[in-house]
């Protein structure tokens, strides 16, 4: 088989309205990319029996690979094993193997095993069954006249290792090993769009294509491609990485998967350093943000939400007179908290957020969207100011994103690196 092009299926109504984003369907499309097959269509249908194989029929008739997921579930809207029956012209069997390892599942979290979840085990006669060791329902690959089918089931910790230890090696087999396309994408913090585009504007432009930009919250990603030979494809991204890093100098602060909240662990365990938090207007999203990261509890101490006046007087001993003078959102209020929450927990830095996430409370001259961020340190404080223009809950991630940024800065500045 010559795998060469490919189209992607989304399979659940959630996903036609828009209930559920369809993660699955990027992540194939970069995986297929990344090992040389273009992805020609992506579909989304409904859980329709009829529809599903009208889909998939179009879908094997218009490229080399179809990859389908969601469906196969054990409820009576899962309608994609029917659908394959008919594809496949195949009738469904039970799959022994698939129906012991349902059973040993449920025995382990002593549940017992619902009858509908047998149908799980049911499986095209002649179909190649991919055990999944992350569910219960196995993916299915089919084979005919050069054309390849593989459906998946539908949530994305399921699909992923599937996809990865046991497609792909089925799909390397047809495209064979020598040409290889693969991304990296290079973060970028305290930079707007525009600005990243400017410091880049003629790598742009002299190959249109390789780079490209993209506009996260409070981040921009910078993603370049590179093909040929894999030996060949890592030098020619590493070259890329170190002409944009040239560029755009410490505004990166990561590759590919890593997170600003990692970044900023790992710089706070090089130093042996320690933080805690005082937020207001986020509530505590900048902690939760910290200690999603495995091994946090080495640096962090505390977080403390002091969303009210009376919280900050009581908790962060920020003086009344402050407040009453400059206001609960302005510098001094924040490096208020900053100080007194270092200053309590005895760590190394202290971090404050306080700000109007919207979308009341603003005024003329303190809008919605205003935010203070500060940060307290052995020689003071320092602070700035950031002004949003979103909705409450990109208000709050913005200003979470910018006060790790300015830890992140602040320990740069320490170390001297860039």
């Amino acid at each position: 088989m010559k795998a060469r092009n490919a189209e992607i299926v989304g399979i659940g109504t959630e996903l036609l309205q828009g209930a559920l984003e369809d993660t699955n369907g990027r992540f194939l499309a970069e995986a297929l990319h990344g090992i040389g097959i273009e992805v020609v269509y992506r579909t989304t249908v409904g859980d329709d029996r009829w529809r599903i194989r009208e889909v998939l029929r179009q879908a094997l008739d218009r490229a080399a690979v179809v990859v389908a997921t969601g469906g196969l579930g054990p409820t009576e809207d899962d309608r994609t094993l029917d659908a394959l029956a008919d594809v496949t012209g195949r009738p469904l069997i039970l799959h022994g193997e698939t129906l012991k390892w349902i059973e040993e599942r449920f025995a382990r979290r002593r549940v017992t095993m619902p009858q509908s979840v047998r149908r799980q085990a049911l499986v095209p006669k002649g179909a190649l069954v991919l055990p999944n060791r992350h569910g219960t329902a196995p993916g299915l690959v089919w084979q005919k006249r050069g054309r390849l089918l593989v459906v998946l089931p539908g949530p994305p910790r399921e699909v992923r290792p599937l996809f990865t230890e046991q497609v792909l090696p089925i799909l390397l087999k047809g495209t064979g090993r020598g040409r290889r396309i693969r991304t990296r994408t290079i973060k970028v913090c305290g930079l707007f769009e525009s600005q990243v585009e400017e410091r880049i504007i003629d790598l742009l432009r002299a190959e249109p294509g390789t780079v490209g930009l993209l506009a996260r919250a409070g981040e921009v990603h910078v993603r370049v491609t590179a093909s040929g030979t894999a030996g060949r494809v890592g030098s020619q991204l590493d070259a890329w990485e170190r002409k944009l890093r040239d560029r755009l100098g410490d505004a990166v602060f990561g590759v590919d998967d890593e997170r600003l909240e990692e970044v900023v662990g790992r710089l706070l365990r090089l130093q042996g350093k320690t933080v805690a938090v005082a937020e207001s207007c986020t509530g505590g999203l900048v902690v939760h943000r910290i200690t999603n990261v495995p091994g946090s509890s080495e640096y962090f101490e505390r977080g403390i939400v002091a969303y009210s006046n009376r919280a900050k007087e009581e908790l962060l001993q920020v003086p009344s007179s402050l407040i009453e003078q400059h206001g609960a959102v302005s510098p001094e209020v924040a490096c208020a908290m900053a100080a007194g929450v270092r200053r309590l927990a005895k760590t190394d830095l202290g971090v404050a957020v306080t700000g109007i996430a919207g979308p009341g409370g603003g005024t003329e001259a303190k809008p919605v969207g205003l935010t203070y961020i500060a940060l307290a340190d052995r020689q003071g404080e320092e602070w700035y100011e950031h002004r949003f223009r979103f909705a409450r809950e990109e208000n709050k991630l913005w200003g979470s994103q910018m006060a790790l940024e300015a830890v992140r800065r602040s320990l740069l500045k320490t170390t001297g690196k860039k």
